[in-house]
């Protein structure tokens, strides 16, 4: 059975069980032929570059990986609906109410949510967000036309919602801005190359891989200042106030995952390690004193791999290799 936290095949038929506003979580289903990023062919991209608008209906479980309108009709009472926004790493999700027609006093709720939410764990964490759990998110029947423009913080966001009446919805377009230092990142694909930059500011960024990856980190500048590198300390990283740890696990939240190793000493070459996690986080702690930087490179695991670990244990499987 594929991993719950693969793209291509497993995060798109999710389910959420919201109680009374309170109880957000998700759950993740098989998924069948209705991949969204199906959707994204080369005959839309062609479309999309003579500077068409694209528009589409949106599924009660969807997610969007591109610019354009979108609009949801409800044709029976749908009470846990959910629509995932992701971009490229470099890019923030920025959400515009276009139409709103849903029954607030009836039980209706049209929320958007900063980062994303899966089985009840978040991303970015509570403690790599500048926000409080509760200020990340928007409830449209609580701010009305107050904010019809949601910005995020980082390249995911999302929108749950409950609409009882047929016929009612709401249309939004998504766009998508800049952003200069990308931070808290949720990788669309199995492999990259990327390069984390925190230019003196106090925060903890997470680039997270949701597959089993190998891992090649080629560069790392910590406590950078003014040309010249600070000394090294003696031993480990406790008490340092700006590393770069490598998480592993299986769900969402990188707080939640195992650390399995930590980097504090600046170096140029190359370190690598196979990790065989469904979710796979760089995460660079950063006491805002100087400019840190980490480049990094990765890939998924071949199949043939990651099954052979499976058999040795769960527990051996989750744990890297070098």
């Amino acid at each position: 059975m594929p991993s719950a936290f693969q793209f291509q095949c497993h995060l798109v038929l999710i389910f959420l069980a919201a109680s009374k506003g309170e109880t957000r979580y998700l759950e993740v289903r098989d998924v069948g032929e209705d991949d969204p990023f199906l959707l994204l062919s080369e005959d839309l991209k062609r479309e999309l570059s003579a500077g068409q608008i694209y528009r589409r209906s949106l599924r009660c479980i969807d997610m969007l990986s591109i610019e354009g309108q979108f609009t949801f009709t409800a044709d029976q009472p749908q009470l846990h609906c959910a629509t995932f926004f992701i971009g490229e790493p470099e890019e923030l999700i920025i959400i515009d109410y276009d139409f709103v027609n849903i029954d607030c006093q009836g039980g209706d709720f049209l929320k958007v949510f900063d980062g994303w939410i899966l089985k009840g764990e978040k991303f970015p964490s509570s403690l790599d967000h500048p926000l409080t759990t509760s200020q990340r998110y928007v409830d449209f029947c609580e701010s009305g036309n107050i904010q019809r423009s949601i910005r995020s913080s980082q390249n995911v966001a999302m929108i749950f919602f409950r609409i009882q009446q047929p016929g009612n919805g709401f249309t939004v377009t998504v766009k998508k801005n800049s952003n200069l230092f990308p931070c808290n990142v949720i990788s669309q694909t199995p492999s990259g190359r990327f390069t984390m930059v925190i230019p003196h500011q106090h925060r903890n960024c997470s680039f997270s891989i949701i597959y089993p990856v190998m891992i090649k980190i080629s560069d790392l500048i910590l406590g950078h200042l003014n040309g010249l590198f600070l000394k090294k300390p003696s031993s480990g990283c406790a008490g340092v106030g700006d590393f770069v740890e490598l998480l592993g696990g299986a769900g969402l939240d990188p707080s939640k995952m195992f650390p399995l190793a930590d980097l504090c000493h600046s170096f140029h070459g190359s370190a690598q390690m196979k990790i065989g996690c469904d979710n796979t986080v760089l995460r660079m702690v950063s006491s805002g004193k100087h400019i840190n930087r980490v480049t990094f490179e990765y890939h998924q695991l071949d199949l043939q791999e990651t099954e052979t670990r499976k058999e040795n244990s769960i527990e051996e499987f989750c744990f890297p290799s070098i």
